[in-house]
Formats: C-alpha cells, sequence, structure tokens
C-alpha cells in the first residue's frame, strides 16, 4: 500500500476514480485547513487591501513559474478588484518562455527584483502580495524586503513548512516569510505531492496553485466587503459575457484607470 502526505491510502490496483477521490478529498482537507487555521491572516490581508484602496493606493500581485498562476487569477478578473496589477517579471511569469526551466533559473538570480521593482509604478503605501510556495529563492525575497523597503506592504502566500525543513538561497538565510506584514500559510508539504504509490517512482497530484488561488480569493473577498464596510463601494469587474457587462467594466476603467496598468 502508498502512503501520501496526507496520510491517505492507495492501492497499486485501485481504480482511477478511487485514486482521483483519494486526490479531490487530500485537496478539501488543505482547503479545510487554510480556512480553519489562516482566518485571521486573511482577514488582516483583506483590510490591508482595504486601506490601500479607500486610501487612493495601488495592488500589485506577483509569483513566479506556477506560483505565477495564482497571481495571474486575479488579475483582470470577473468579480474581481479592478485595482489588482500583475508585477510582471520577464522570463518567470510562467511556462510560456523557453526554456521553460530559465524561469527557475531566474528565481535565484540575485537582485532582478530591485530591478524589478525600482522600473514599476509601485509607490509607497501599495500593497504587493506575493506568491510563493517555498519562499527560499532569491526573487521572492528580495522582491518582499525591497517592496518593504520602498514603503509597500507586503502579503506573502506561500507554505512555512519550507522554513523548517529546507535552507533558504538567498544570501540572508531568511525566506518570504520573514519580510512581510502579512503571512499565509498553504499548508503545502514540502515537495508538493498528495499521492504517492508504490508503483510510480516519485510523488505526484501537486495542489499548491488551488490552494493559493483560494487564498488569493478570500482576501480579495474579504477586501470588497471590508470596503463595504467602510460605506465604499469596492471596484468590482462584471463578466463580459453577461448584458451590461462591457459597459460596467468601462466605467470602472474610467474612474480607476490611473491605478490600473494593465490597460497601458
Amino acid at each position: 500500500m502508498g502512503t501520501g502526505p496526507q496520510g491517505g491510502q492507495g492501492s497499486d490496483g485501485g481504480s482511477g476514480d478511487v485514486l482521483a477521490a483519494r486526490y479531490l478529498d487530500a485537496a478539501i482537507d488543505l482547503l479545510r485547513r487554510v480556512r480553519d487555521e489562516e482566518s485571521a491572516g486573511i482577514t488582516a490581508a483583506g483590510e490591508l487591501i482595504a486601506d490601500a484602496v479607500a486610501a487612493d493606493g495601488r495592488l500589485f500581485a506577483f509569483g513566479a513559474g506556477h506560483s505565477s498562476l495564482a497571481a495571474q487569477d486575479v488579475v483582470y478578473r470577473a468579480g474581481g478588484l479592478a485595482l489588482m496589477n500583475l508585477l510582471s517579471v520577464p522570463g518567470v511569469v510562467g511556462v510560456d518562455v523557453m526554456p521553460a526551466t530559465l524561469g527557475s533559473a531566474l528565481e535565484r538570480v540575485d537582485g532582478l527584483a530591485g530591478a524589478v521593482l525600482d522600473s514599476s509604478p509601485v509607490r509607497p503605501g501599495d500593497v504587493l502580495v506575493i506568491i510563493s510556495l517555498s519562499g527560499r529563492n532569491a526573487l521572492p525575497v528580495e522582491m518582499a524586503m525591497n517592496a518593504r523597503a520602498l514603503g509597500l506592504k507586503v502579503i506573502g502566500v506561500t507554505s512555512v513548512a519550507y522554513a523548517t525543513e529546507t535552507k533558504s538561497r538567498h544570501v540572508s538565510k531568511t525566506f518570504l516569510k520573514d519580510h512581510c506584514d502579512v503571512v499565509l500559510d498553504s499548508k503545502i508539504a514540502v515537495g508538493d505531492a498528495e499521492i504517492a504509490l508504490d508503483s510510480v517512482d516519485a510523488p505526484f497530484g501537486p495542489a499548491s496553485t488551488m490552494v493559493a488561488s483560494a487564498l488569493m480569493q478570500a482576501m480579495v473577498a474579504t477586501a470588497a466587503a471590508a470596503l463595504a464596510e467602510r460605506g465604499i463601494q469596492p471596484p468590482l469587474l462584471r463578466s463580459a459575457n453577461v448584458d451590461g457587462g462591457h459597459d460596467w467594466n468601462g466605467r470602472v476603467f474610467s474612474e480607476y484607470g490611473d491605478r490600473i496598468f494593465y490597460r497601458h
């Protein structure tokens, strides 16, 4: 019998639907854990975002490799805040760069984060959400350090387990979690694989993207509610595929255009 990181049992002779159920059960368990254990952090992150919106600040999200997927999921998103911008680092956004392994190499380059921030539209009082599963590479660590030095509030979405079970790759020997105003722990085990079978040489079934995206959407939803409680209508986008959605979004873009950079 094989045992996955979440403790589920599996048999090499099991059917595909049983294995799928094991994976989905593991994913549900992770979502329940972040719901129960990270609620205070989600609330704090949402309040930081609401503070920035209310004070005419800007919102940015950054992630490298597959962590970028969770960042992209809150940018120009139906039901999301129109002010959330992707802080893009060429070569590390995803697998669209060739070779795809270049992104992993760039994550370890010292000084890259500073150059990106210096050429970006960030300013003091803005919020930057940094997603990094391990939080151990130079790029996310320096991104957080430099952002805070510039006066930004930093929210980190990461797996705290990596900080206790691996070594930092940054010269400071610190992790992303050490340089954030709010840290949201994704609870992902080191290796990011929820299933193991004796007949398969490597564990499989990653869940980090799903959990990180859920955390991102939860904090955005919290921010929208926090703004409404202050009497401020949150600048939300509607789906362009529903009647009136295109016109609605046009009005939002017109009102908040000076804080939206993905349309320039």
